[in-house]
């Protein structure tokens, strides 16, 4: 039973990393997201970088919950992604509500993860 959990938690914090990859298709999609203009090419370009390596991580992290062997990996990658995000936006004056919302969202995947590290620790 445990390991259906774990796969589900993978699945799901694998979604919620691979979903800025909808950055990928512009400036406008970039906005919707983090609420901020993304006119300036080289920002944009920057931005939509950001929108593939999340997008990989994601697909990894779904891919892991189907391969017991990526797992330890996929823990890394995951805590890793996430929490340097809320880091990064808890280090800055007055963060905006859209970082805030993403930072949000990173504690809640990472809380799942941990869900799913305690109970791949406890399952070996």
């Amino acid at each position: 039973m445990s390991s259906v959990v774990i796969a589900v938690i993978f699945v799901l914090v694998g979604l919620l990393n691979a979903f800025p990859a909808v950055g990928l298709l512009g400036a406008k999609q970039l906005r919707s997201l983090y609420g901020l203009d993304f006119s300036e090419p080289n920002l944009l370009t920057l931005m939509q970088h950001r929108a593939v390596m999340l997008g990989l991580i994601g697909i990894f992290l779904i891919v892991a919950a189907f391969r017991r062997e990526l797992q330890p990996a996929g823990f890394v990658l995951g805590f890793a992604s996430m929490l340097s995000f809320v880091v990064f936006a808890r280090l800055q004056e007055g963060p905006s509500p859209w970082i805030s919302k993403v930072a949000t969202a990173d504690i809640a995947g990472s809380a799942l993860l941990l869900v799913a590290l305690v109970l791949y620790w406890l399952r070996a």
